[in-house]
């Protein structure tokens, strides 16, 4: 797969349907996919944490797992598609978390 170019800028809680939750770090263009797929019933629920996460080295290694391993979903959509991470990549976000005293 050809390496995206998102630039992730923000923390959002989102809400299986389930009901469990997991944080994701995100952008703009990805939190429109995630509320567009909570109106279809994919998932639950998402809600914006913070906004304009400072750009941190954690921050730009996950962005660098996400555009790697995956491409943004468009509009069409039929399914929400969970960004799996790896050991590696969990560790990134309980930092960026952190960093951001979240969680």
């Amino acid at each position: 797969m050809e390496e995206q170019h998102e630039v992730l800028d923000l923390i959002e809680l989102i809400t299986r349907n389930d009901g469990t939750t997991y944080y994701e770090i995100g952008n703009m263009v990805q939190n429109g996919r995630a509320e567009l797929a909570a109106e279809r019933g994919f998932i639950k629920e998402v809600r914006i944490l913070q906004l304009n996460i400072p750009h941190s080295q954690n921050v730009i290694k996950y962005e660098h797992f996400i555009n790697t391993h995956y491409k943004m979903q468009d509009e069409s959509m039929d399914h929400w598609e969970e960004w799996k991470r790896t050991p590696e990549a969990d560790q990134l976000v309980h930092d960026i978390l952190e960093e951001n005293h979240i969680g």
